[in-house]
């Protein structure tokens, strides 16, 4: 067993690893997710179940907390450079507010087990790769990045119409709601928010480009964890928070970085960190549940 540095046993968690051990891990996961705008709290979620045996509750509390932590230095990236999208940021967080809520009571009632739990994440998870594969061969022309932010034609809850680098967009704007609000359920129960699962659903059936959406998933993220760290603390299962500061710290200095590096990333390499990391874990938790 190799001896660690700095190692500290985390009294709510009783998680035992070096200090150091978190931010390195989340900052190395963010840095992936980040052009995809996805926090990667979906993948910091096994690695404290799998490999620190984080297993109660509380682990999707401080998962909750690393994305309150990270995510606003992502979400400032993009300000920034004036590429978040106001609107679409708008009819996310008006469904995964109320669905992330929702998760918290199903997490500790129906999947207090772990191993239907991580079925759940795991089917869900296999459809979502399953499109972006088919996407990935089936797609001849990706949309490229544009300097100039989108340009809103019609917003209202019925539609939601923008044109971005010379391509128009449509969407159902209560549609998409209703979808986050379900995607929110889901969210809440894994400890993710629910944009790490709008994300890829809105590149893989919506044709939406992580250029738009990155920024708004990872604000939906945010907002919602941190009602999730409320619904989970004032239910008796508060996040561990210095673990869950340390994978933020991490996690900040990732999701910063990666934001800035997207622009000059093309879509096709975009949608490929998404897929594989995706598939990776939906194959991984669906294995699981039949050992």
């Amino acid at each position: 067993m190799i001896n660690l540095p700095f190692t500290y046993t985390f009294p709510i968690s009783g998680v035992t690893t070096s200090i150091l051990v978190p931010s390195i891990v989340s900052f190395f996961i963010s840095f992936l997710c980040a052009s995809g705008g996805i926090s990667g709290a979906f993948l910091l979620l096994p690695f404290q179940v799998s490999i620190l045996g984080f297993t109660t509750p509380s682990v999707s509390a401080t998962n909750h907390l690393y994305n309150v932590f990270a995510i606003p230095f992502g979400v400032y990236r993009y300000w920034k450079e004036k590429r978040f999208y106001y609107p679409l940021t708008l009819i996310i967080i008006l469904g995964t507010l109320p669905g992330v809520i929702i998760g918290y009571f199903l997490r500790i009632s129906f999947f207090e087990e772990l191993k239907k739990f991580k079925l759940l994440v795991g089917l869900v998870l296999f459809i979502i790769a399953i499109r972006l594969i088919y996407e990935f061969f089936t797609v001849k022309k990706e949309t490229r990045f544009s300097p100039d932010p989108p340009q809103t034609l019609i917003f209202n809850w019925k539609t939601l119409k923008f044109i971005y680098s010379e391509e128009t967009f449509i969407l159902n704007s209560s549609f998409i709601t209703f979808l986050a609000f379900i995607i929110g359920i889901i969210g809440g129960i894994y400890g993710i928010g629910g944009g790490a699962l709008m994300a890829p659903i809105l590149l893989a059936f919506f044709k939406i480009p992580a250029y738009i959406f990155a920024g708004a998933t990872l604000a939906g993220t945010c907002i919602t964890s941190v009602f999730g760290v409320i619904i989970f603390t004032l239910g008796g299962n508060p996040p561990d928070w210095l673990l869950g500061l340390l994978f933020g710290i991490g996690g900040a200095l990732g999701l910063s970085l990666g934001a800035r590096i997207q622009k000059y990333m093309p879509q096709k390499l975009i949608r490929i960190i998404i897929m594989v990391a995706i598939f990776f874990i939906s194959f991984r938790y669906i294995i699981s549940f039949f050992k």
